[in-house]
């Protein structure tokens, strides 16, 4: 178990408080009638889950035959995601029988060689991306997570955390103001307790809002000012680069006091795109818009003549800095989409493979050979 919480007693939830809504419950109607109790996954454990249910929190253990059966690590539970539930004649744990479908869900590549997707969190509605505004602020890093939080299905805003450490806020904030004009952004100070009212009008009953950002940021210190108490490890970051070590180790949905949850992410010291290009298209939308006007379609905007991108960039209209992570991004994406391809072929061999021995052996069978 490590430092993970066990199961703490708790009074049942009301479904809606736990963003049920519609959607879901069309999703459930049928496997209700099998006598299976809804419930939102809080935590995910090896051979179990935590969730929050109308019967209280219960330990939910995930039979090896839904682990085996999985066709990738993405349709495995993870935090925020509901599911059904076999209750047993033990009170406070169940079994796992399913995993309803998500509406939204936030989405990296596994980092290493591996061409996997991590789902980091599901079904949440707001993605507070934070950021200090101390020396360990980076650009490049926002338009990244920007393009993570676009195509999660979740609405991006962007917290500036460290006003208290910072000489030089405004000129970060136009910074980010440039790329991201539609982005809400708020500025406050985590270790103060200052301006974190703003959040009050996210944080609602019934919906969820997950944090992201780089070790040291103050998350988990905006969670417990929250909440109300030091219930998030935290420790102070390095002086030399404001980072910061890992003190949130595993991902957990919390139920605010005042209503609403929050999911506490670890701080990613990597964060590679698991992206169709849509992400990255919208957060760079006025290059995009630029390329549409060049005089030909499949321009590579270096040394044709029309071009629109070259022409921003002499004239200081597009910022060099920006253009160059933009493609970046997009040759990113590419080199996914190729090990993506790549890798379904590999799996459809293997399975085709696999489907020809098994008729090899029936026919041999039924020849008496075997």
């Amino acid at each position: 178990m490590g430092d993970k919480r066990l199961p703490a007693t708790l009074v049942g939830v009301e479904l809606v408080a736990l963003g049920w809504d519609q959607f879901f419950k069309d999703s459930f109607d049928t496997h209700h009638e099998l006598g299976l109790v809804p419930g939102r996954i809080s935590q995910v454990q090896m051979k179990h889950c935590l969730a929050f249910t109308e019967l209280g929190e219960m330990e939910v253990r995930v039979p090896g035959k839904f682990r085996f059966d999985a066709a990738s690590k993405e349709a495995y539970p993870v935090v925020g995601d509901w599911v059904g539930i076999k209750t047993g004649m033990e009170p406070g744990k169940g079994t796992l029988q399913m995993v309803l479908p998500r509406k939204s869900k936030i989405s990296r590549k596994f980092a290493g060689a591996v061409t996997e997707e991590q789902v980091m969190g599901a079904n949440v509605d707001v993605i507070f991306i934070v950021a200090g505004l101390d020396d360990d602020f980076n650009i490049q890093r926002m338009e990244r997570y920007l393009a993570l939080a676009t195509e999660s299905g979740a609405s991006p805003v962007i917290l500036l955390n460290k006003s208290d450490l910072s000489q030089d806020a405004q000129i970060k904030i136009d910074q980010l103001q440039n790329i991201a004009s539609a982005v809400p952004i708020h500025i406050m100070s985590a270790e103060l307790n200052e301006g974190l009212e703003v959040l009050e009008e996210y944080l609602l009953r019934g919906r969820t809002s997950a944090f992201l950002g780089s070790s040291g940021v103050g998350k988990s210190t905006i969670i417990n000012q929250l909440l109300g108490t030091k219930r998030q490890k935290i420790a102070p970051v390095r002086e030399t680069d404001s980072h910061g070590r890992h003190t949130t180790t595993f991902r957990e949905l919390i139920l605010l006091p005042g209503g609403g949850m929050v999911i506490d992410n670890p701080g990613m010291r990597e964060l590679q795109l698991w992206s169709s290009g849509e992400g990255v298209d919208e957060v760079f939308r006025d290059i995009e818009e630029l390329t549409r006007q060049c005089r030909f379609r499949d321009c590579s905007h270096e040394s044709e003549p029309g071009c629109s991108v070259k022409e921003a960039l002499e004239s200081g209209e597009l910022d060099r800095r920006r253009y160059e992570h933009y493609l970046k991004l997009k040759r990113e994406v590419q080199f996914l989409e190729a090990k993506k391809n790549e890798t379904l072929r590999s799996s459809e061999k293997a399975r085709w493979g696999n489907i020809s021995r098994k008729g090899n052996a029936i026919r041999k069978l039924k020849r008496g050979e075997i």
